[in-house]
């Protein structure tokens, strides 16, 4: 089966390319000598990304990192040049049988102009979209969760999600993410999964796990699995980000403070990568006094009525990006009920971050990088 789905994504990618290639080459035909370096440049940014992954399996090195680099923009703008040659052809066709282009449009000028003009515009809506990936922004909610949490009145806690620690997302970028979760200050922070993003080679070789020790929160750093931590190896990478300060919450529950439940399940990919079945939500419930708040953690954010009817007071999730390439929130949003952002379902409070980092591209169009500041409110 995955060798079926792998084939079909490489032949996607592989039809997607000449369909844009030929589309450029044909608006620079009359101009050879651009045509020729058109193609030299354009086949190696298309050909960086595979090229880039293999010889990471091979020799993982600084030559990898930049193809894979470039290979990743690359996907970016490969979306909304396929977007716009569609575009054009569709208009084309309506042409042909409602004639109502000017004859201007088809002149050698007007196409190799355009080409200019899209070529400059993809750059700088991947460089704003880069940008805008790499400055995360800190959103405060208000949570009012109407149970008795001990002595303790309020919670000022840190969300996050889908870091995708790697390749791409590296050092720098997480010393940014976690310095603005220490100026928040929390008293928690709460991890929901995707810390890694696959392979756990990259972490090790830039020593990611020493920023992890920066994060400072009195009451802990707490996460649970994503989908990516299974797809790379969830053992080896849990193991080395609790030996890095996190403690993660795998189908069980911890009492924090005398005051709240985390309840911390399993990615709902667990059963494809492991003979293991994650617990229900119900055993969960069980090992805790339903008189305090229960704070869920999962990672994929389906089945929010049930979590709610089963007694969640509140539950965090990340996975989706929201989309994170326009037009994908549409999407997103249609496949889940909510792609970004909060909700009141059934009693239960929900929040959704759209994450802090970046999954295949290093850009964002459409969505934000985020750390949501949460201040949960007890009475």
């Amino acid at each position: 089966m995955f060798f079926v789905i792998f084939s079909i994504v490489i032949a996607l990618y592989i039809l997607a390319n000449v369909y844009i290639f030929k589309k450029g080459a044909f608006a620079i035909a009359a101009f050879p000598v651009l045509k020729n370096y058109f193609s030299i440049i354009f086949w190696f940014l298309a050909l960086s990304y595979p090229v880039g992954r293999i010889l990471e399996r091979v020799y993982l090195s600084h030559l990898s990192d930049f193809l894979i680099f470039v290979g990743s923009l690359w996907l970016a703008a490969m979306l909304y040049l396929f977007l716009i040659c569609l575009l054009i052809d569709v208009f084309r066709l309506i042409n042909k049988f409602l004639p109502f282009f000017p004859q201007l449009f088809a002149t050698t000028g007007f196409k190799a102009g355009l080409f200019w003009v899209i070529i400059a515009g993809i750059t700088l809506l991947i460089t704003g979209g880069y940008i805008n990936s790499m400055t995360p922004v800190v959103k405060n909610v208000d949570i009012n969760i109407p149970k008795n949490a001990g002595q303790r009145k309020s919670l000022n806690a840190v969300l996050i999600s889908d870091v995708h620690l790697g390749t791409i997302i590296g050092n720098n970028h997480l010393e940014n993410i976690v310095s603005k979760i220490n100026d928040a200050e929390p008293e928690i922070v709460f991890m929901a999964g995707d810390i890694v993003d696959e392979d756990l080679e990259p972490v090790l070789r830039q020593n990611i796990g020493n920023t992890l020790k920066k994060l400072q929160a009195p009451l802990g750093v707490y996460a649970v699995t994503g989908n990516h931590e299974y797809i790379g190896g969830a053992e080896a990478a849990v193991s080395y980000l609790e030996e890095h300060g996190i403690t993660f919450i795998r189908d069980t529950v911890i009492k924090i403070d005398e005051s709240f439940y985390i309840l911390g399940r399993e990615d709902l990919t667990k059963p494809r990568f492991s003979d293991e079945r994650r617990r229900s939500l119900d055993d969960l419930i069980a090992m805790t006094d339903p008189e305090y708040p229960l704070l869920l953690l999962d990672h994929q954010p389906f089945y929010l009525e049930k979590a709610a009817k089963a007694g969640i007071d509140l539950q965090l999730s990340g996975h989706t990006h929201h989309g994170q390439l326009w037009p994908i929130n549409y999407i997103t949003s249609a496949i889940y009920d909510i792609s970004r952002g909060y909700d009141h379902i059934s009693g239960m409070h929900a929040y959704v971050t759209s994450g802090v980092g970046t999954w295949g591209p290093p850009v964002r169009i459409g969505s934000r990088s985020e750390i949501i500041n949460l201040n949960v409110y007890f009475k």
